[in-house]
Formats: C-alpha cells, structure tokens, sequence
C-alpha cells in the first residue's frame, strides 16, 4: 500500500473519495442530490432575474440578496456536478487531475468566503436601516453597495490565492483526497514536507475572516436590540425582528458547520462528522437563502404567485 501510494505520489493524477454511498443507496442518493442542486440553481436564479428585471428592486438590501444568490449559484457549481458524476463510479476510481483538484479547492474557499463578507454587509445595510432610518440612503447607496461588494470580493480572492498557494508549492507524496471533495486542507496534507506556514496562515486567515464574521453580526444585533428596546414602534421592532429571524438562522447554519469542518480536519479520526459538516455548509444555506430572502420581499412573493397560480390555470385548462 506504501508502494502503491509512492508509486502515485509523482503522478499528477490523484484519487477523489467523494461520498462513500453503498450501491443500493446510490440512486436515492443521486436523487435527492440532483434535486437540491435543482431546487438551489433555479430559487437562486430566479431571484436573481426577479430582483435585475423589476427596477423597484434596485435598491441596497435586494442587490446584496442578489449577490448572495449569485455566490450561492457559484458555490453549487462548484461542488454538485462532480460529485454527482462519481456517485455511480467506484470509489477506487473516481480520479481527478491535480490541477481541476487546486481549481476546486480555490473555487471552494472562495465560496466561503465570500458567504462571510457578504453576510457582514448584509448585517451592516440593516444596522444602518434599522439604527439610522434618516441617514439610511445616504449611507447605503447602491454604489455603496457595488464598492462594498467589489472590496469582499477582491480581498477573498487575495487571501485564498495566498491560501491555497502555499499549499501548491508543497511536493506531494500522497496521492488520495480524504474528503467529498478538494479543499485546501486536503491539498496540504498531500505532502511529507512541513506545513507550518500553511497552519499558521490557514488559522491567522480562519480567525481573521470567522471572527470579523461573528463579530459583526454580534455588534450589529447588540445595538438593533437596544434600538428596539428603547423604541415603542411595532414597525421598527416587526422589520427588526424579520432581520433577526431569517439572518440569524441562516449564520448560525453556515458559522457552525463551516467551523465544524475547519477544526475537524485537525482530528482524523472524526472524518465521517467532518464530511457530514462539509456537506451541510454546501447544501443546506445554498437551498435557503433564496427562499428565505426572497419571502422577505413582497414584491418578489406577488411574482411567484402570480407565475404559480398562472401556471396551476394552465394545467387546469389542458385537456
């Protein structure tokens, strides 16, 4: 088994173990995946149409839904079609190239990321509606918006090139990803070499981007509740409770399984719970948040239902 694992190791060809799924269960499998990925590209896509075509739309809070449904768009794409494919290939042979491996895992954590920076503008928009009603659109103005985005977008990219490029530089000599799919630990830990640097920098990154993330979304809600508690309006209180609700829930899910999965790469022997907290982040608030954002907007439930019930008329009538 050594030799064999040497054998590969100057190969650019590397093993992928992907979901490991007994082949009765390969189907029902494949089926319920299919479905979310479904389901996740249409509601996302959908509401980003809905959001671009309806020009009341075009304001701060609904352009951060959109952008958040596009990274949602690009984090599905980036893990389903794959994974998909190898559920009916053998787990001894679901090979991947080293390279479309390192485009996966960059692909991956740029995902990530931006699910955090994204979710802390969101948190900072509806501190701002909430806290400063009368400043809110001059603070929050679309180009606001567009310069905040560009910036998350632009410092992830940075952080995670240097965040997998350390992994790359590393010889390798091993040749089997232990996981659904790649990620930078996955890379790294195909080398013999020291990995220190990729540690260091891999938990400098991990606490700067986790802790910014919690941290603002625990700011923001600390002054929304004193604004609430200070304030007898049921609307202010109605809207703040909204933000809580969906916002919250939707953190907590991505925050808990994204830290999950980071620390438990650091315990082998806990590889199965590692790959079912990989799995949720992936799934789980990509299939929500288009439904749980998009419900928020009255405009967007009045479209759906209008598509639903036209649709439902035209079933009726076919004969």
């Amino acid at each position: 088994n050594t030799n064999l694992t040497y054998s590969n190791s100057t190969s650019d060809i590397l093993l992928l173990e992907g979901l490991q799924v007994s082949p009765d269960a390969s189907i029902p499998t494949f089926i319920l995946l299919l479905l979310i990925y479904i389901f996740t590209m249409l509601s996302n896509i959908v509401l980003v149409i809905l959001i671009t075509l309806d020009s009341s739309l075009h304001q701060p809070m609904y352009l951060l839904f959109c952008n958040m449904s596009i990274n949602d768009v690009f984090g599905a794409t980036t893990i389903f079609p794959r994974m998909l494919r190898d559920i009916f290939i053998p787990s001894s042979d679901r090979y991947i190239h080293y390279v479309d491996c390192v485009i996966q895992a960059f692909c991956v954590h740029i995902y990530i990321g931006a699910s955090h920076t994204i979710l802390m503008i969101m948190a900072f928009d509806r501190y701002v509606a909430i806290c400063n009603p009368l400043q809110y659109a001059t603070i929050m103005t679309n180009w606001m918006v567009v310069k905040l985005s560009v910036l998350a977008w632009v410092v992830i990219f940075v952080m995670v090139t240097i965040l997998v490029g350390l992994s790359v530089r590393l010889s390798r000599c091993r040749w089997i990803i232990f996981n659904p799919f790649c990620d930078n630990a996955s890379l790294f830990k195909l080398s013999c070499e020291s990995i220190l640097i990729n540690n260091i920098y891999g938990l400098g990154y991990t606490v700067l981007l986790f802790g910014s993330s919690l941290g603002s979304i625990i700011i923001t809600y600390l002054r929304i509740a004193m604004v609430c508690l200070s304030s007898k309006s049921k609307t202010l209180n109605s809207r703040a409770l909204q933000t809580y609700t969906t916002h919250l829930t939707m953190f907590v899910i991505m925050f808990v399984s994204s830290t999950v999965m980071v620390l438990l790469h650091r315990f082998p022997h806990l590889t199965d719970q590692r790959k079912l907290a990989s799995m949720m982040f992936h799934v789980v608030p990509p299939a929500l948040n288009a439904v749980i954002y998009g419900m928020q907007i009255k405009a967007v439930r009045q479209k759906m239902f209008i598509m639903f019930t036209r649709n439902t008329k035209i079933l009726h009538n076919f004969p």
